[in-house]
């Protein structure tokens, strides 16, 4: 495992990567609004992915590096990640296909910048489709789900406060087991992410 600082015109971020022995792909994930990287489904992710020969890079913004808890603006969140991307792409992942993914709000952030990072696919692990309580269409996120048009996998828990997202052209739904933490069924997050990165990379790699 290594860790790069990256710098951002937010200040710096951070990366902690898991490169895969014969990697040919690279996943990029980001953590929840409030949480960190090491997230439970986080993790197990990132082991599922590795042992697919899928290089993993778990992304800190840097809102979450200067130690603060609350999030900083959708703007500033995308012009990072987007940063942060470039960086890696050229450093550590050339001309490889890389992957957008992340938790909660860093599904959010995967699912804005994918085409203009150039990712062949998108990883959601519990999509906040609207803020609990609210489940009025004009706080929906569905949007910005459905306006991705590479393939999306979004794991979602059956009892997600957050709501479940409605399948699209581009993007299928796995539920397990759990709320929007994923962490009752790791299993089965396990299980459905290596099938579909193993279905998404068999055309690219």
């Amino acid at each position: 495992m290594t860790t790069a600082t990256i710098q951002t015109r937010y200040g710096p971020a951070r990366a902690e990567l898991h490169c895969a022995e014969e990697g040919s792909a690279a996943l990029l994930l980001g953590h929840g609004a409030g949480g960190g990287i090491d997230a439970k489904d986080l993790v197990v992710v990132t082991r599922a992915a590795h042992d697919a020969g899928v290089h993993v890079a778990l992304v800190e913004q840097p809102y979450r590096v200067a130690g603060r808890r609350a999030p900083a603006p959708r703007r500033q969140l995308d012009d990072a990640w987007l940063t942060v991307a470039d960086e890696l792409a050229e450093r550590w992942f050339d001309e490889m296909p890389m992957i957008f993914g992340g938790r909660s709000s860093g599904a959010r952030v995967a699912c804005r910048t994918a085409e203009a990072g150039s990712a062949v696919a998108v990883l959601c692990l519990a999509f906040p489709v609207c803020p609990p309580g609210k489940q009025e269409a004009r706080a929906s996120r569905q949007a910005e789900l459905d306006a991705v048009t590479v393939p999306v996998l979004v794991v979602q828990g059956e009892q997600d406060p957050f709501g479940r997202p409605d399948p699209g052209r581009h993007h299928e739904i796995a539920m397990v087991q759990g709320n929007h933490a994923l962490d009752t069924d790791l299993d089965a997050v396990s299980r459905v992410t290596t099938e579909w990165l193993g279905r998404v990379l068999r055309p690219l790699v």
